[in-house]
């Protein structure tokens, strides 16, 4: 069996023997038995720290799930900086978070949560961080600003949690670069390994951006002349 492994803007072909082994144990045996030199991250080994994301076949998927096939095409995730091999930089990641005011605050200590208020945004709570939805997002092709589904996702978890009571401050801070910015293409939302829809959360952001006030500004609104029709 043979996969190739990108490394510094070329593909490294490695025969391998493989018995439904994981990439994660694949690449573990390259590094200790044929290339000491490659480089990948990798943590708890279970699909929950979400370190070993990376790119098979033009899909984000985690090392320690993905079932190695021959021919496999494995790469860095993108829109990233590669540090090494298959070693990504994902700061940039997280200051989108910091832009997007993703965190609960200020806390209103005396509200409580039942079990139908801990449904709504429970999910969410199960993002483990990989960035596979940041890596398949298209839109950093032509806005690399853009807030993007990784931090977005994030924002509905805390604008949909009662204990927030500065609903709109987070709103404010998601319209540029943000909400209206994505296509809605849904790519984040097949690559993640948690089932996070980042396309619903995005949607309903964009309602609550409306219940503020908030429009599309990708549609063209007519204004009005004295009259009251509409001026074009």
């Amino acid at each position: 069996m043979k996969i190739s492994i990108k490394r510094e803007n070329k593909f490294v072909e490695y025969e391998i023997q493989s018995q439904n082994s994981t990439l994660l144990e694949v690449l573990t045996a390259i590094k200790t038995k044929m290339d000491s030199t490659l480089a990948f991250n990798s943590g708890c080994r279970s699909g929950v720290c979400g370190s070993c994301s990376m790119i098979v076949n033009e899909k984000e998927i985690l090392a320690c799930s993905y079932k190695v096939q021959d021919e496999d095409l494995i790469e860095p995730l993108k829109n990233v900086k590669v540090i090494r091999d298959l070693v990504v930089d994902m700061n940039k990641a997280y200051e989108f978070n910091a832009k997007a005011k993703a965190w609960l605050k200020p806390i209103i200590h005396t509200t409580r949560l039942n079990h139908e208020d801990e449904k709504i945004n429970e999910i969410q709570s199960d993002c483990i961080l990989c960035g596979a939805c940041y890596s398949a997002c298209p839109v950093y092709a032509v806005n690399d600003e853009f807030l993007g589904p990784f931090s977005l996702t994030r924002v509905w978890k805390y604008v949909s949690d009662k204990r927030e009571n500065n609903e709109k401050n987070k709103i404010d801070t998601i319209q540029n670069n943000g909400v209206w910015d994505c296509t809605l293409c849904n790519e984040c939302t097949l690559v993640c390994p948690q089932d996070i829809s980042s396309k619903a959360d995005i949607e309903k952001l964009r309602f609550k951006s409306t219940q503020h006030g908030y429009n599309n500004p990708n549609f063209f609104t007519p204004t009005q002349g004295m009259d009251g029709s509409p001026v074009f």
